[in-house]
């Protein structure tokens, strides 16, 4: 009987926490920026 844990498989272990891609990540970012603008927060002038 061995009381040795096995280590934990490294190419495993970041798939249980969350990860955005970075296609989302510029996705929400656009969106939130289409938001301000569409709300007023950004004036006008700054909008190419």
């Amino acid at each position: 009987m061995t009381t040795d844990p096995s280590p934990p498989n490294p190419e495993t272990a970041g798939e249980s926490r969350l990860a955005f891609n970075e296609d989302w990540v510029a996705t929400i970012l656009g969106l939130a920026l289409l938001a301000l603008v569409l709300l007023g927060a950004i004036p006008a002038g700054l909008v190419p």
